[in-house]
């Protein structure tokens, strides 16, 4: 399909394009970038109005297939990026089994090609079954299409272990994806340890979990000279090891998730398993440090850590519930009516977190930019929509998601994959 999108607002950090131009389409490839295209035969998109982005990234979301298909699929999952406005997903190993093989691999790659909206990267572990113990084939696995590698929720506890994965990480030109936690530490948590945790009578995970391991990793990275990325840092003190780390040089990038910014744990006076997530919503101090680190630079991208659940699991006692938000659908709407409206951070700088440089981190040459010869992966955004969060409307499996009924301005118009129109939506006033 040949698609013209026509009299949009071009943004691209990129490049440090923002201006109004016209994007022709062709063969799934940008082919022309400039004011008043002309093309007889393509399919129109008028984008007056509407800011013309580089296709989001969600580089940390959970797909559950293999295995646990009655929480999401790979193709309901990938409708529900596709309608929270990401072009391209990373799905997390923490499969059944665990992707700790080609084969593995292969499936969802195989799956996402015939049933997926959008596109499919899986994240491969870096330790079989997530043990911890034994490393897997990291280069069979890049060979059969895993684009980075984490443990996830079974984070590598062994020091030994996680250097000589950072060590092979360097050889292979890859990036190791870790979820900070000090599992010692956080031992039986279920929310953060502090006066609230003491308030409820619900046992603490410590900052300190997080914080030992960000510092524990930056140590081994600077070594090995090798890439890591932090996984949704939620605390302060994490926040300022990554900087002094930058600051020195370290190959570290980090992520944070929309609830991280903007819920905390003086919430769960309500005792609502949404709110339940790992590593769990911190105080208003944490918050606010986190904030800042996305405005100066500190933190690299905007991620989900999209985890569905079904009913029934979340439906307990918040000791018992799993940890997990669903996310893919309402992250786009948070942080553009609570970051960009609020002119915390400017419309370029939420772009540059959520596709630019996700893709840098991830190596996706071709995606995360508007230039010619590009892939046809876009985001459209109308900056004025007004959203009402309902979870029932979701594409998503699941429901277990803690912004029901908030009212947000901004959010994604459509969504283009490799030229192909996967999400459109001119008058819904849901998310």
């Amino acid at each position: 399909m040949r698609l013209l999108i026509k009299n949009g607002r071009v943004v691209d950090p990129s490049s440090g394009t923002d201006k109004r131009l016209d994007v022709l389409i062709e063969k799934g490839k940008i082919t022309q970038i400039k004011p008043k295209i002309s093309a007889s035969g393509a399919k129109l998109i008028d984008a007056s109005g509407l800011i013309v982005a580089p296709g989001f990234i969600d580089m940390h979301v959970h797909l559950r297939e293999p295995g646990q298909e009655n929480k999401e699929t790979i193709a309901t999952g990938a409708l529900a990026a596709a309608r929270g406005g990401f072009t391209s997903i990373a799905c997390m190993p923490n499969t059944y089994p665990v992707n700790d093989n080609r084969g593995v691999t292969e499936y969802i790659l195989s799956e996402a090609r015939k049933n997926a909206a959008v596109n499919v990267f899986p994240i491969a572990s870096i330790t079989k079954g997530e043990k911890g113990e034994e490393l897997t084939d990291m280069a069979d696995l890049i060979d059969a299409g895993a684009i980075a590698f984490s443990d996830d929720g079974m984070p590598v506890q062994s020091s030994q272990v996680m250097r000589r994965a950072l060590e092979y990480s360097k050889i292979l030109n890859t990036v190791i994806i870790d979820h900070c936690e000090d599992k010692y530490l956080s031992a039986d948590g279920v929310m953060h340890e502090g006066y609230y945790s003491y308030l409820f009578g619900l046992r603490g995970i410590p900052s300190s979990s997080e914080e030992t391991m960000v510092s524990r990793d930056i140590i081994l990275a600077n070594r090995a000279d090798a890439a890591i990325h932090i996984a949704h840092l939620s605390v302060k003190g994490a926040v300022e090891l990554v900087k002094e780390a930058k600051r020195k040089k370290v190959k570290v990038t980090a992520e944070v998730t929309p609830h991280h910014l903007f819920l905390t744990d003086s919430l769960i006076e309500s005792y609502d398993t949404q709110l339940k997530v790992n590593p769990p919503l911190r105080s208003k101090e944490d918050t606010l440090a986190l904030k800042q680190a996305v405005k100066n630079g500190t933190i690299d991208v905007f991620a989900t850590d999209h985890a569905p659940h079904t009913v029934d699991e979340k439906d307990v006692e918040f000791d018992r519930a799993p940890f997990g938000i669903n996310g893919l659908e309402t992250a786009v709407p948070l942080l553009l009516d609570k970051l960009v409206n609020k002119n915390i951070i400017s419309l370029s700088r939420f772009i540059e977190m959520i596709s630019t440089n996700p893709a840098l981190i991830l190596k996706l040459e071709n995606k995360g930019r508007i230039s010619v010869g590009a892939d046809a992966d876009l985001t459209i955004l109308n900056l004025e929509k007004e959203i009402v969060v309902d979870v029932n409307s979701f594409k998503s499996k699941s429901r277990n998601n803690p912004f029901q009924g908030w009212e947000l301005r901004g959010g994604p118009e459509m969504t283009i994959v490799g030229g192909k129109i996967v999400y459109s939506s001119s008058s819904s006033k849901n998310a």
